[in-house]
């Protein structure tokens, strides 16, 4: 009578002949994956105000962006150490105001971005390509320290040196650095157990009310916002010479902007001396929430229209 030491062996020797004889192979490590990497940023209407409530079924299961991933950073505050921490996430509903990460717990909103349909309509154009978004932004920023705002809510610009101790000159730009330096420290982005590749391939910037509210700070917008997309093409390209595609919201000529249609012709200016930037300008027909903010179609059609931009963008510069 065969032992049972024997017995396993045998088994585990026809096993061996099956697998041959069939073609089949062990599992090896997953393929690494190349990302098409876009940067989402600004101020509230970037931070996004839409109601997930209110989203339509389709966009609420995550129909049309599955496979899409998203690091985004915490929020921050001018003058204190840099933050920036998040974790790579599949995308869903969420992402809105009020997101919070400390790298392992995710707190998601009950508002939502451009993200979403900006998504679809990428993996639409795109349908076998993976995406991956890094998001900072933070409500009531403006680019100029200048401007009132800067002491509630923090400025982009640099230059600021303000703060005290390790927070010193520490301001909305250090805290973008610190989310892609977050960001670009985990290269395994779905978890399979290989490194994957970020391709920088986009930066969408819904930004300039709170520039918008002195004369002085606005009339230095379209230098501001040149000099603030240098930097952020030269750091999300990681330094490379390639020049990123740039797609720009513009701000809506609201009464709440003093001096919003000034940040409006910045903006104009700026896309117009630059080759690899286009407007999105549908935004002035949205309907508000609130003074300030977009209603939940807004959003979604800003995805969209973000979407198409960035797309126009690649096929003109393909030429």
């Amino acid at each position: 009578m065969d032992s049972p030491l024997r017995l396993a062996k045998v088994s585990a020797m026809r096993t061996i002949i099956l697998i041959s004889i069939l073609g089949i192979s062990a599992p090896g490590p997953a393929a690494a994956k190349e990302f098409r990497l876009y940067y989402l940023g600004g101020q509230s209407n970037m931070d996004g105000y839409g109601k997930v409530s209110e989203l339509p079924d389709d966009l609420r299961s995550g129909k049309g962006y599955e496979g899409v991933y998203i690091f985004h950073g915490n929020m921050g505050l001018d003058g204190r150490k840099p933050d920036g921490r998040g974790a790579w996430l599949p995308l869903k509903p969420g992402h809105g105001r009020n997101f919070r990460s400390d790298g392992s717990k995710h707190t998601y909103s009950d508002r939502f971005g451009a993200e979403l349909t900006l998504a679809r309509t990428l993996r639409k154009h795109y349908p076998g390509a993976n995406i991956a978004f890094i998001k900072y932004s933070r409500g009531g920023t403006a680019i100029d320290a200048a401007a009132s705002a800067q002491k509630r809510f923090g400025a982009w610009d640099p230059e600021w040196t303000g703060g005290e101790g390790e927070g010193k000159g520490i301001n909305q730009y250090d805290h973008f650095k610190a989310t892609l330096e977050h960001a670009f420290a985990d290269t395994d982005l779905d978890n399979d157990g290989e490194a994957d590749k970020l391709i920088p391939s986009g930066i969408f910037w819904m930004q300039g009310e709170s520039d918008s509210e002195n004369e002085t700070v606005a009339a230095r917008y379209e230098s501001n916002l040149t000099g603030l997309m240098h930097l952020i093409r030269k750091d999300l390209g990681m330094g490379g010479e390639k020049k990123i595609p740039i797609v720009i919201g513009r701000i809506t000529n609201w009464k709440v902007w003093k001096f919003g249609n000034t940040v409006r012709e910045a903006q104009a200016a700026f896309v117009s001396k630059d080759d690899h930037a286009l407007l999105v300008t549908s935004t002035d027909s949205y309907k508000n929430s609130d003074p300030w903010h977009y209603d939940t179609a807004g959003y979604l059609d800003l995805g969209e229209q973000f979407g198409k931009a960035i797309i126009a963008l690649e096929n003109s510069t393909r030429k």
